[in-house]
């Protein structure tokens, strides 16, 4: 959820080589129709699902809600299981790249908006969560040119503190589990803020070694072209 996306492509027929790992050649064959991005896809479909389900009956039904949690689950299970494929096999295709973090933020997004809309979630944390997300994503693509902003140990803190907290909120809970479902909401919303005023900080001290890295090697041409030119008139 946080971090490179973790999700990628593969799986063109060839045989893994020893240590379970696919070949530079295999990797440049890498179909879109991989189970990778077969998982990836299946989480994009849940989406729909889950809210329709968490919204049944008004979206008070227990039962209903349980029915939504177990989508829920799965597609958190899911992104798991693609990430680990991608790494193992080292596996990458463009669709994988681009879908599994779109996926990612797809059903925590619905997630949010639905508890918010029922009145289990105070809008503000879906809109703080929300805006820690998009924003990341967009800086992210700010310093692509310059360097990838690496996955934190505290954002996937972040994550599993989201993820765990918007399925207990998804369930129907009372009594001392309600109460504690709160608390580690409130621990995903200060983790949500720390790291994404870290990601601020890398982004901009990479973005500012990017560019003075271009300047460096801008002038470092621009003295061998002035070098070349002075021994071409001598």
């Amino acid at each position: 959820m946080t971090g490179a996306p973790a999700s990628a492509a593969g799986g063109s027929g060839a045989k893994p080589v020893r240590g379970g790992k696919l070949g530079t050649a295999a990797v440049n064959q890498a179909s879109l129709w991989n189970i990778a991005n077969i998982l990836t896809m299946a989480r994009l479909l849940l989406v729909p699902g889950f809210v329709a389900l968490l919204l049944h009956n008004g979206g008070y039904d227990p039962a209903w809600r349980s029915f939504a949690w177990a989508a829920f689950a799965i597609a958190m299970i899911t992104d798991l299981f693609d990430g680990h494929l991608a790494r193992t096999y080292n596996l990458v295709t463009d669709f994988g790249k681009i879908a599994d973090p779109i996926a990612d933020k797809a059903i925590m997004g619905a997630a949010l908006i639905c508890l918010s809309y029922l009145g289990d979630l105070p809008w503000w944390v879906t809109g703080l969560i929300l805006f820690r997300e998009i924003g990341i994503t967009l800086m992210r693509f700010w310093v692509i040119r310059h360097a990838v902003i690496p996955a934190s140990r505290g954002g996937k803190m972040k994550t599993l503190a989201q993820g765990t907290a918007v399925g207990m909120y998804v369930l129907a809970l009372t009594g001392p589990l309600a109460t504690l479902r709160f608390w580690v909401m409130a621990v995903a919303v200060v983790l949500t803020v720390v790291t994404g005023l870290d990601y601020v900080r890398q982004a901009v001290v990479l973005r500012r070694q990017g560019l003075a890295a271009e300047r460096a090697a801008a002038a470092a041409a621009e003295a061998s072209e002035v070098r070349g030119q002075a021994e071409a008139e001598r």
